[in-house]
């Protein structure tokens, strides 16, 4: 699929799959799961163009302007950016008759991020190793990101739907 086909699609899927993570999250979090605070992903965001990008630990960085609007606005352009990226590997085929296999098994690779750079940069360590319980975080990256590679495939297939 060329790259000029992907935009208005990644965007879709990116929005719709973002956005089933999100009610994963609400759901999690009214069943007592803590989660992380998109504050935190904004206050590292932020620090970024102020030129440091490595910290000891976020929640001790100082806090920022618009922080936690930052860190929504940032986790949804991940969102957007990880769509795009599933749509430049998996095709216009896949997009057009959807399957969710390739979706959930993209959803997890996505983990690579969070657990090697993210989480390190923010002093939780590679996956979460220096967290109080790093297992209990992993599964639950592990969980989160496979429940955007399903909202990739359901966003997926409702867009294929509304094409008819």
């Amino acid at each position: 699929m060329p790259l000029s086909d992907l935009p208005l699609p990644a965007v879709l899927l990116g929005i719709g799959a973002t956005a089933v993570m999100d009610l994963w999250l609400l759901a999690l979090a009214r069943l007592g799961v803590p989660s992380s605070s998109f504050a935190l992903i904004g206050r590292w965001v932020g620090h970024m163009g102020r030129g440091r990008f490595v910290h000891p630990g976020i929640a001790t960085a100082a806090p920022l302007r618009a922080e936690l609007a930052l860190g929504w606005a940032t986790h949804y352009a991940i969102g957007i950016a990880y769509a795009a990226l599933m749509l430049g590997l998996a095709g216009s085929d896949w997009l057009q008759q959807p399957t969710p296999a390739p979706a959930l098994a993209f959803g997890l690779a996505t983990l690579a991020a969070p657990w090697l750079v993210m989480q390190p940069a923010m002093g939780a360590g590679i996956a979460a190793a220096k967290t109080p319980a790093p297992w209990a975080n992993r599964l639950r990256s592990a969980a989160n990101h496979a429940v955007f590679g399903l909202g990739l495939y359901l966003a997926a297939a409702a867009l294929a739907a509304l094409r008819g």
